[in-house]
């Protein structure tokens, strides 16, 4: 038995038991993070340099840009530092602070995957209404509360995860501090108020994910009743990166945290983690600029710029 007060630091799960494999994780976790720092640096550059990217859709991009950078920079660097010199410990702060950064990207992300939604059910289902409804200060609006109720989010959850009793050691079975696998430790009878707030957030979040639901509904039927293939198919274009990203999105954290125990093992749970922690931040800035000739054409142009200067 071991009391909250006494942790000095926790022990997260390593990624490998060979030390072969632990530095090759670690090669992978940087590539990852280069490119997810590469593709969101682009994407942010391209969008605040190019004036003609200065649209809504953009603008929602670029932060959900941010998000992606500050959710991988959030775990990825203390799992490639356990990786490469062998270690497994993280400080009592630093796990909070990690739990912290990590709900709060994470909240963001959806928050703006959410809005992102509203902007394209509004382009295609209310094209009349764009400009007053997404206005430049409507948009700077929903931006900031996206962000701020993130924060209130992770701070709440934070706080609430960080007060409670631990009885059942510091081990962690994940690589990141992460809220189940911190309640796993505390006292049982201090578990309902942490998990009523899990809840909250679970009806929260389960009450966007049908917004977009019920939205992607109105805009396939919009979408369809427009005569033209050419206009069909550029609305489906506009649609179909954000449709990719809430899919990869949703689909990897609700089989990260709803599979049946029966699926569960420690080399399957460490791999879905990593699919839904890391890889998205990676793939995001791909699916977005794949699909979009504007943005692509503004990367392009943003490079050509720094390499000529060089």
């Amino acid at each position: 038995m071991s009391n909250s007060s006494s942790i000095r630091h926790f022990l997260l799960l390593a990624l490998a038991d060979m030390r072969q494999l632990q530095l090759l994780l670690f090669c992978l976790l940087l590539g990852i993070s280069l490119a997810a720092l590469l593709g969101n640096g682009l994407i942010i550059s391209a969008v605040a340099c190019s004036h003609h990217l200065h649209t809504p859709m953009f603008f929602f991009l670029l932060h959900l840009a941010l998000s992606d950078l500050g959710s991988i920079c959030t775990t990825v660097p203390k799992a490639m530092h356990n990786s490469l010199w062998d270690t497994s410990t993280i400080s009592y702060s630093g796990c909070a602070a990690q739990l912290f950064l990590y709900v709060f990207f994470i909240g963001t992300e959806f928050s703006l995957l959410t809005v992102m939604c509203y902007d394209r059910y509004v382009s295609i289902c209310k094209p009349l209404h764009y400009g007053t409804l997404l206005g430049s200060r409507a948009c700077d609006h929903m931006a900031a509360a996206a962000w701020a109720s993130a924060f209130l989010h992770a701070l709440l959850h934070t706080a609430n995860t960080f007060s409670l009793p631990l009885c059942h050691g510091n081990a962690l079975d994940q690589f990141f501090c992460e809220i189940p696998q911190i309640l796993k430790l505390s006292c049982s009878h201090s578990k309902p108020r942490e998990l009523g707030l899990l809840v909250f957030s679970i009806s929260l979040a389960f009450g966007c994910f049908v917004f977009m639901v019920f939205s992607y509904v109105q805009i396939f039927r919009a979408v369809l009743g427009i005569p033209s293939e050419q206009g069909r198919h550029k609305a489906f274009s506009t649609c179909l990166p954000h449709l990719t990203v809430v899919s990869l999105f949703v689909s990897t954290g609700t089989f990260a945290y709803l599979k049946p125990p029966s699926m569960s093992s420690q080399s399957l749970d460490l791999a879905v983690s990593v699919l839904y922690s890391v890889v998205p931040s990676a793939l995001n800035p791909l699916i977005y600029s794949l699909r979009n000739q504007e943005l692509k054409a503004a990367v392009w142009t943003l490079m050509t710029r720094w390499y000529q200067r060089q």
